[in-house]
């Protein structure tokens, strides 16, 4: 991919990359374009590839694991009597999911998922027996580059120029973060829990936000350390050190950070991790969910998550999707998620962005720098990149939702979608006046969303 000088000759690594993986996860490899180039002079090191997938070339992965299943028995059915059955079929492994009462369940060895849920369902006690589906990575601040690349928080126009790539920009297609940090920027004990592939909980810009080392769900552990890149780039977005002088601003200034890992090292995750990490963060007491990822599947056990998050007071925001289809799992859950577009620095809906009639609204989605892991980067590097992906749009939202619960902490999760979904801008207004399936109810705009007359 790319690198930027800024400044001295130091490089920031640019990844024109759905951050949102359009090979769903554990499409390593196979089906991926790789595109190399660079931002400033030439320098020493070996450029770094990063992957840019696209749906035309991508290898599908199996829709869901090969080993486990989801199992949900009648009410009337007890949990011991339930678990005893389970154990009965020679299942090696049964672990319930108390919240929403469902098991996740190891295949017996040599006995394959569809022969396991023909065996399951045949039960008069089971109510619902599915497949673990896979779901795939979709005052003015002083920071060092805010200025010249954080067009998504205040664009003055002008160009966006990385290097080899110079982009013209339109004033004012921006989310209207400054204005809005006059009126709040945040509760420390307002958290937004990041459901990914964990974070760099040592980055410069990062470290003072972590609230706790989260929950590894991948590797079933309390540590949940970013071994990819994705989360810790996400999570810049929503909620970076801001106001310190150095890296990025984050949406949401002073609010807390609680990484939960969904998402292996290589790409690979679940539905059950994705209902497991869910759970744990409502419990955990987060008051807003980013989930930059998603799947093409519905599935009642993870939408019963989100009803969960939902019922507790948890605002949660979801990417729609990079394939320019159908909004994907969870963003689609009406009721309970606001489901994210990517916009672009004119305001434009992106081309991949997925659109349907369960988008909420966009946000700034195209050339989103943030942080990346040092490790990821490499020694000597500065640990950003540049993204682009309806999973750098949804934390903008993240952010946005944060700070509103700052102010109102009174509000319901209902109302704080309410007031995201109608204070945005309607950037679609000339071709689609109102709400339409690309952007939903508009761009956001932090502006009107904070304002005192629009929330009393």
């Amino acid at each position: 991919m790319s690198r930027a000088i800024v400044g001295r000759p130091w490089k920031i690594l640019v990844a024109a990359f759905a951050l949102l993986f359009l090979a769903g996860f554990g499409a390593r490899g196979g089906g991926a374009v790789r595109i190399v180039k660079r931002l400033g002079p030439p320098v020493q090191r070996p450029a770094i590839n990063l992957r840019v997938e696209r749906p035309a070339v991508r290898r599908r992965a199996p829709r869901y694991s090969a080993d486990r299943v989801l199992v949900r028995f009648r009410p009337e059915i007890s949990a011991v009597y339930a678990e005893g059955l389970l154990l009965s079929y020679g299942f090696p492994s049964v672990r319930r999911i108390p919240a929403i009462g469902v098991y996740s369940v190891r295949t017996a060895p040599g006995v394959s998922v569809v022969e396991t849920l023909a065996m399951l369902r045949r039960n008069g006690d089971v109510e619902a027996a599915r497949p673990d589906y896979r779901a795939r990575l979709a005052d003015v601040p002083n920071d060092t580059y805010f200025q010249s690349y954080q067009y998504s928080l205040r664009n003055r126009g002008g160009t966006l120029d990385l290097g080899g790539q110079i982009y013209t920009m339109t004033a004012g297609a921006d989310i209207k973060a400054v204005e809005a940090w006059d009126v709040a920027k945040g509760d420390a004990e307002v958290v937004i829990a990041v459901l990914d592939t964990g974070v760099d909980m040592m980055h410069p810009d990062l470290a003072a936000k972590i609230v706790s080392s989260g929950r590894d769900f991948a590797n079933d552990d309390d540590d949940a350390i970013d071994d990819h890149w994705h989360g810790t780039h996400v999570a810049g977005i929503a909620a970076a050190s801001t106001g310190n002088g150095a890296g990025i601003a984050g949406v949401a200034w002073s609010c807390g950070i609680l990484p939960v890992k969904v998402v292996d090292e290589n790409g690979d995750g679940y539905y059950s991790w994705i209902i497991d990490g869910i759970i744990w963060a409502t419990d955990q007491g987060a008051d807003i969910i980013n989930l930059s990822l998603g799947g093409e599947v519905p599935d009642p056990f993870l939408e019963d998550a989100c009803q969960y998050a939902h019922d507790h007071g948890v605002v949660i925001a979801a990417a729609t999707g990079n394939d320019a289809g159908s909004v994907l799992y969870p963003a689609a859950y009406d009721e309970t998620v606001l489901a994210v577009a990517a916009s672009d620095y004119n305001d434009a809906i992106a081309s991949f962005s997925n659109f349907g009639p369960e988008v909420d609204v966009a946000a700034p989605g195209v050339w989103i720098l943030g942080p990346a892991p040092l490790a990821y980067v490499g020694a000597g590097q500065i640990p950003y990149v540049f993204g682009s992906g309806t999973s750098a749009a949804a934390p903008h939202v993240a952010g946005l939702a944060a700070l509103i619960r700052s102010a109102k902490p009174d509000l319901t999760a209902g109302e704080i979608m309410m007031i995201v979904r109608y204070t945005a801008d309607d950037i679609n207004r000339t071709a689609f006046p109102g709400r339409d399936d690309h952007a939903g109810y508009g761009r956001i705009n932090m502006r009107r969303a904070l304002v005192p007359y629009i929330l009393d």
